[in-house]
């Protein structure tokens, strides 16, 4: 049986819960699977892994840090495994500006795997989760000015939250990796 592992970072859980998900079907084809919130856990060993995914949120336009620090620190042994890699970013599917989607792929998926040399089998760019009730201090004002586009375009899941993603597109992202194990 293949064995994989799901590294992630979150902010507003859309990462963990994409995490889930990609787990959840992985499984279904009959590999082992273990999902680990890098915040959470720290991963010395990976040998025993024949797939890594790692995946994170994106906040003013960075990746969160613990799974770009497993990156960094386990860069030479990803390099001979298959890995996949994942975002969730709300402002990479927004339906008024999709020529964003192409820049945010080249930008926190290409240039990521680029700068750890790494060769993914796949890159899965997820929107991502609005949360209107967390967002800080510094960015009130340009998400406040945000907040009626994305209330028309994205059905609220609960009050001042939106989640963009399309778990369709998780879903087949995810049976298509599942070919390559």
């Amino acid at each position: 049986m293949s064995k994989a592992l799901i590294v992630y970072g979150t902010r507003y859980g859309a990462a963990a819960s994409t995490s889930q998900e990609i787990a959840d079907i992985l499984r279904q084809k009959g590999i082992e699977v273990d999902v680990v919130n890098a915040k959470e856990q720290k991963i010395k060993e990976i040998s025993q892994y024949a797939l890594v995914i790692v995946g994170s949120g994106i906040q003013m336009n960075r990746w969160t840090s613990e799974p770009e620090q497993f990156l960094k620190n386990h860069r030479k042994e990803l390099a001979n495994k298959q890995v996949a890699l994942f975002v969730c970013c709300g402002s990479a599917t927004d339906k008024t500006k999709p020529e964003l989607a192409e820049k945010a792929r080249r930008k926190y998926l290409e240039e990521k795997a680029a700068k750890y040399q790494l060769h993914p089998v796949a890159l899965g760019l997820f929107g991502g989760v609005y949360n209107f009730n967390k967002v800080p201090w510094y960015a009130k004002k340009a998400m406040d000015a945000e907040k009626p586009k994305i209330a028309a375009a994205y059905k609220e899941t609960q009050p001042g939250i939106y989640d963009t993603r399309d778990l369709n597109a998780i879903r087949i992202w995810t049976e298509e990796l599942g070919k390559k194990v």
